[in-house]
């Protein structure tokens, strides 16, 4: 059967309303604008979208020239997942960081002035926070993007997180729905699986995201999870026992439910995005995220037309795409009026972001745990970087670490890179440090067995060595000094360097 598609009929407007679609550039492709005035609602900024402040609030402005209530939503986390400071790295220590000092006050204001930068921006959703538990150690995706994995502690920094951002005016997407922390498998290339019964799960997974209903969270992002103990067959984001049963009837939540990026491989290889795309509407969602990879108007159209095809031949009921277009535009006509209602101010100077409170450099010095003891840095230093492969969710745009800024407090500091295929990186790192003092950086030391060798071996042989864990500090302390900071922010990298140039008496602080 051919389907008729009209651009202008109520089902093909409400098929555009419920896509969060990507594009290229720094301005807004002809086609964005024009599927905007046929009925598309919310567009997602991505990196390559931005390079300053002024030309994000120029993009947002043109994107809206059509349409006031547009959404633009963007992924930024803070800590080691922005865009809006992709090619700096972040203002903001991220959610490790947070939970590491536990001050519900500083956790609210850090995604107060986050929110308020984003608004200034002209950006209404923010997909964040996350409120998965890290309880797998080994996640490889989820890490230093979970405020802990204590339930309660998420829990609490959930809601204060929420709680910040909306008062700012900027929507907040609690993610990944029903829980993503206790997984070893990255839904960007695969379908992750948790096999735990259904008290763990209302126990753990589940409390941060009753936390975040309770504290108005204008929206949540299904997670590609599979949870056999909830749905034997079918991952969160294309469950109706999970998004519609347990979500929306059980949890009683009735904000906008939003899919994690439907190209990502745990949807694309399995269901392809189209009929991925159907089921996760069917099944109670009602706005489809991506762009992330695929950003060209064709991917528009093809989601756009399987939606519509769908609700012709019945698989799809009109009426449950009607439903998410109408939670759609709800959230858009609450930012327009947030937005109203707020304040507006001048532009950036820092690229990608807006004057105002230090609060993210405050928030990553008190996140600094240090180990041991060290002199000041009289002299300038080797910065050894042990480095393996980003996941994509951050992505390998992202400076990161301590290199930089130490150079700035020591000037004639120098660095080099390592990885697992590098030969002999202990002696490699010796021979390019000389006699100099030597700090070695590192992220997630405990899931990677090469950089734990080499970092023994350095040790052995230079017991002075200083070591900085920008990830999740699981392994115990090695070194001299070790500084955890919680994260692989800027703020981190600074908080770090402050802390070794200027040295420690001795203790743990």
């Amino acid at each position: 059967m051919t389907t008729s598609i009209s651009a202008t009929d109520t089902v093909t407007r409400d098929a555009l309303a419920v896509l969060q679609p990507g594009f290229t550039g720094i301005t807004a492709p002809e086609w964005v604008l024009r599927r905007v005035d046929e009925g598309l609602a919310s567009v997602a900024l991505f990196g390559r979208n931005i390079r300053t402040a002024e030309q994000v609030t120029a993009l947002t402005a043109q994107l809206r020239a059509g349409r006031e209530d547009l959404l633009v939503a963007i992924d930024e986390e803070g800590g080691d997942v922005t865009r809006l400071e992709v090619r700096t790295g972040s203002s903001f220590p991220g959610n490790l960081a947070l939970g590491h000092v536990d001050d519900l006050g500083l956790t609210r204001e850090v995604a107060r002035e986050l929110g308020r930068r984003l608004a200034e921006c002209g950006v209404n959703l923010n997909w964040a926070p996350s409120a998965d538990v890290n309880s797998n150690p080994g996640n490889p995706i989820i890490g230093v993007r979970a405020f802990g994995a204590d339930t309660e502690l998420v829990a609490r920094h959930t809601a204060a997180y929420i709680e910040g951002l909306q008062s700012s005016g900027v929507a907040a997407c609690t993610k990944h729905f029903p829980g993503h922390g206790d997984t070893a498998i990255d839904s960007h290339h695969a379908m992750p699986r948790i096999d735990v019964d259904l008290e763990t799960l209302h126990a753990r997974e589940l409390v941060p995201f009753r936390a975040a209903i309770a504290a108005g969270s204008k929206c949540v992002m299904s997670a590609h999870i599979l949870l056999p103990a909830l749905d034997p067959d079918r991952p969160a984001t294309v469950s109706p026992q999970i998004l519609t049963g347990l979500l929306r009837q059980e949890l009683g939540y009735d904000g906008l439910i939003v899919t994690d990026a439907v190209e990502m491989q745990a949807i694309a290889a399995t269901y392809g995005i189209e009929q991925g795309s159907v089921l996760a509407i069917a099944a109670g969602a009602d706005a489809l995220c991506v762009g992330g990879g695929l950003e060209d108007e064709g991917t528009v159209v093809r989601l756009r037309d399987a939606l519509v095809r769908a609700v012709h031949s019945g698989e799809l009921a009109e009426e449950r795409l009607a439903d998410a277009a109408a939670r759609v535009r709800a959230l858009a006509s609450w930012t327009r009026q947030a937005r109203r209602t707020g304040t507006e101010s001048g532009a950036a100077a820092q690229e990608g972001t807006a004057p105002g409170s230090d609060i993210g450099l405050v928030a990553a010095r008190r996140a600094v745990l240090v180990t041991g003891s060290a002199a000041p840095l009289t002299e300038p230093a080797y910065v050894a970087a042990f480095t393996s492969a980003s996941n994509i969710a951050v992505g390998d745009e992202t400076p990161w670490g301590v290199a930089a800024e130490l150079a700035r407090l020591v000037p004639g500091t120098e660095t080099g890179t390592y990885g697992g295929e590098t030969e002999d990186p202990a002696g490699a790192v010796l021979r390019a440090a000389g006699e100099r003092p030597l700090v070695v950086v590192v992220r997630d030391v405990h899931r990677h067995a090469w950089m734990a060798e080499t970092l023994d071996a350095l040790v052995a042989r230079r017991p002075g060595t200083v070591v900085v864990e920008m990830g999740v500090p699981q392994a115990a302390p090695r070194g001299a000094l070790h500084i955890a900071t919680h994260g692989a922010a800027r703020v981190c990298g600074l908080a770090a360097a402050e802390v070794i140039a200027r040295g420690t008496g001795g203790g743990a602080a």
